[in-house]
């Protein structure tokens, strides 16, 4: 272990017997040299020199190849590490572009630059007109653009710098007024692509359609250039997201400081238990609060990551309290950084931290997109991101100037995080996930093909842009009257945009609207898909790192009423579910086990709530009255023949009858806190369903599902790696040192049943019975 990261460890080791070191695993990534590339003869010189007054005397090769493949007209994604500059790779042909060339380059091209963060365009913004170069007028067009300076951005600028809601919204509702942006457009630059996965990555998808499919109109034929952290399949998710064929550069020729990375389990609290007297760990919030604090007494200049805005206030409160015991002067030296914040603050802060004046910044991701913070030296994690590109994302923001770092990871009380901090090797050696996202969901693309038609009338030789089941969906909108259909193609039927209509941060439907009851000051939106479960009467809902708590629920106005308060504890709901299979697209038999994924409706209705304090202590349950919600969905599930589950076949288990229903459920539980690490998606996009005897199967099953409608690629993501799911959630549930269960291995934060029945050893039989038979099969058929 290098000099510094041995330091910075014992100090947050100090005072942990060995036999109780909270350190499951260390080891050191080694240092790696960087590889440079002459600069292209296509850039025009003004731009080169530019770049280089900027610090960059070489472009790294991965940059260098990236911005050849745009430069020749070709889409293409890089996907490589944090601070692997990926900007530079499509900086340089969309500033050649923009400042033409000795050979008459067309100086009126343009760029359009996506982010899905203002901070990150705001960032990626300054370092273009840092350069200095006279022909690039460069703006940004997003929510905060006064109106007075929109009108400039439409009339003079040549790249626009916005993010997905504003092109939804302002730039392709009208289209008409954006027309010198639209005709010379060069390129679209999709950056932190990885970020547009799920159901707002389908719905990005088809903006993006819409996008080129409007430029086309006005004579352009725009470039796609993606820039990603490190992924599975870089080419094929562009080519999904974009909607055209797209090439990947992947190998990283950027240097690299030596990297120590150490993964954290925080202890036991014996004096206090959870739900039906589960043990509870300390919190990875209050560890990393700890472990912050000990690296600023060290002088670390430091990032922890934590999941949410409230989370981050606390660490940083909690940190700045216990550094003030230390020396008065440490506290000032901690602050937290997180959405919401204003303008001047966000900016405020990020200079402080560069200059030195922070030491410690507690933050949600809003740090964890490219915006440029460099010299740090240490980052640590509090819970697992969600996906290995975020976890490199959030790892590599320590060590940016080349120097050595040290990455901690503490574990939540999570199944996930529980497995992946006693098998290093799923997190340290494994590949990158696959983005997951699906376009063809009819609940995402319907809107947009009213919004398509509403913006040019459709044809039918566009169709295919869209995907295989457009023309079926378009008959369907003809049919209720939402299009008509023309012989030329379908046109919108109505004088109003269709696009207010459209939520692309959500799945579809009139959203929650949130109102401050005593000033009727609206707040946010939620989807009306899990306003039940997030808003209901008593939820606590937190917005700009200010808690509500909400008074009335009104579903047929789809308002949430709420006022401030901030109670100690916070809420959960319980909900009574029950699933149908509508239709069985796939399905596998493998001795006696049946795998299968398909379509299927949830009928979910939220019958309670738990109020729990910080701890994770449970202070009571609330009863709740309101309506069922019918979910159709995609789902995986997988059924056990009955003679597995009571001995009589090979390979079978003797379960009790009465035990196989907790068991069942107890599995359930661990394979939902599993699936995100096959699938980049977070525990609360899915949910599942088990039963002893289900109605459609004729067997016990246990059943996944997306929790949008239509599905999100989730469940047929779990379903084409179904095996290695189930074995990673076996080892899950045997690894966890409680006796009968607890929130890191089978209760979960969501259950509706009050994690009632839960039998983890009988869990651990029904997934040795399934993996059993499905190995025993395999072998047979060899």
């Amino acid at each position: 272990m290098s000099r510094q990261a041995d330091r910075l460890l014992e100090r947050i080791l100090a005072g942990s017997a060995a036999e109780d070191s909270p350190v499951t695993h260390h080891s050191r990534i080694p240092a790696r040299h960087g590889r440079t590339e002459p600069w292209p003869d296509w850039a025009p010189a003004e731009v080169i020199e530019a770049i280089q007054r900027g610090g960059i005397p070489h472009p790294w090769a991965h940059q260098r190849q990236a911005a050849d493949l745009a430069w020749s007209g070709r889409h293409v994604v890089l996907a490589t590490g944090t601070a692997s500059g990926k900007s530079l790779g499509y900086q340089l042909p969309a500033l050649s572009a923009l400042c033409g060339d000795d050979s008459g380059t067309d100086r009126a091209g343009t760029v359009l630059y996506l982010a899905p963060t203002k901070a990150l365009a705001a960032d990626q913004l300054r370092a273009i007109t840092g350069l200095g170069l006279g022909p690039v007028r460069a703006a940004t067009y997003d929510g905060d653009t006064p109106r007075t300076e929109r009108d400039w951005v439409r009339a003079h600028a040549n790249w626009v710098f916005t993010n997905p809601d504003m092109l939804h919204f302002g730039l392709l509702a009208g289209h008409s007024r954006w027309q010198r942006l639209l005709r010379g457009l060069r390129y679209i630059v999709v950056d932190e692509c990885h970020t547009y996965r799920g159901v707002f990555g389908s719905h990005v998808a088809l903006l993006l359609r819409r996008l080129r499919r409007i430029a086309e109109h006005y004579g352009a034929e725009p470039v796609f250039v993606l820039a990603s952290a490190t992924m599975a399949d870089a080419a094929e998710f562009a080519t999904r997201l974009t909607g055209e064929a797209c090439e990947e550069v992947t190998e990283d020729a950027s240097p690299r400081g030596a990297r120590t990375v150490v993964l954290w389990e925080p202890p036991l609290q014996p004096e206090i238990t959870g739900e039906n007297g589960a043990p509870i760990r300390r919190s990875a919030g209050a560890e990393a609060a700890r472990v912050l604090t000990d690296l600023v007494t060290e002088g670390a200049r430091t990032l922890v990551f934590v999941r949410s805005r409230r989370g981050a206030e606390l660490t940083a409160l909690t940190a700045g309290r216990a550094l003030a015991e230390v020396d008065p002067d440490l506290a000032d030296q901690v602050a937290a950084y997180r959405g919401g914040l204003l303008g001047e603050e966000r900016r405020d802060l990020e200079a402080r931290l560069m200059d030195g004046r922070l030491c410690g910044v507690a933050t949600t991701n809003a740090l964890e997109l490219g915006v440029d913070i460099s010299g740090l030296d240490a980052a640590v994690l509090a819970g697992y991101p969600g996906t290995l590109a975020s976890f490199w994302q959030q790892a590599g923001r320590a060590g940016r100037a080349g120097a050595e770092s040290l990455v901690v990871y503490i574990a939540r009380d999570d199944p996930l995080d529980t497995y992946l901090v006693h098998h290093p090797e799923a997190l340290l050696e494994r590949s990158f996930e696959s983005a997951v996202l699906d376009p063809g969901n009819p609940h995402v693309m319907a809107p947009h093909l009213v919004c398509a038609a509403a913006e040019l009338p459709l044809r039918a030789g566009e169709l295919a842009r869209f995907g295989e089941s457009t023309r079926v969906l378009l008959d369907d909108l003809t049919a209720e009257g939402t299009l008509r259909r023309r012989s030329s193609g379908w046109y919108w039927t109505s004088l109003r945009h269709p696009h207010e209509q459209v939520g692309i941060r959500g799945s579809g439907g009139e959203q929650i609207t949130v109102v401050e009851g005593d000033t009727a000051r609206v707040l946010g939106t939620v989807d009306p898909a899990t306003a039940c479960s997030t808003v209901h009467p008593g939820a606590v809902y937190l917005h700009q790192g200010v808690s509500y708590v909400v008074d009335d629920l009104d579903l047929e106005r789809c308002l949430a009423f709420v006022h401030p308060e901030d109670p100690e504890w916070n809420t959960s709901a319980r909900t009574v579910t029950d699933i149908t299979v509508v239709e069985e697209s796939t399905r596998e038999v493998a001795g006696g086990i049946s795998m299968a994924l398909g379509r299927v409706a949830v009928t979910e209705q939220v019958v309670g709530y738990l109020r729990k304090l910080p701890s994770g202590e449970v202070l009571d349950q609330v009863p709740l009255d309101l309506p069922e919600q019918t979910l159709e969905t995609r789902a995986v599930w997988y059924s056990i023949n009955e003679d597995l589950l009571n001995g009589r076949a090979p390979g079978g288990a003797w379960l009790e009858p009465a035990r196989v229903p907790g068991a069942l459920h107890a599995a359930e539980h661990a394979a939902i806190g599993l699936l995100p690490l096959f699938a980049t998606c977070d525990r609360w996009d899915i949910g599942g369903v088990s039963t002893a005897l289900h109605a459609d199967t004729g067997e016990a099953t246990v059943f996944v599902h997306d929790g949008h409608p239509g599905g999100a690629g989730f469940a047929d993501r779990g379903y084409a790696t179904l095996i290695p799911w189930l074995a990673a959630t076996r080892e899950a549930i045997a690894y966890c040192e409680c006796p009968a269960g607890c929130p890191s291995c089978v209760q979960s934060p969501k259950c509706g049943n009050g994690n009632e029945p839960l039998d983890k050893a009988g869990a651990v039989a029904v997934l040795d019975i399934v993996l059993g038979a499905v190995r025993r099969d395999e072998k047979a058929r060899a």
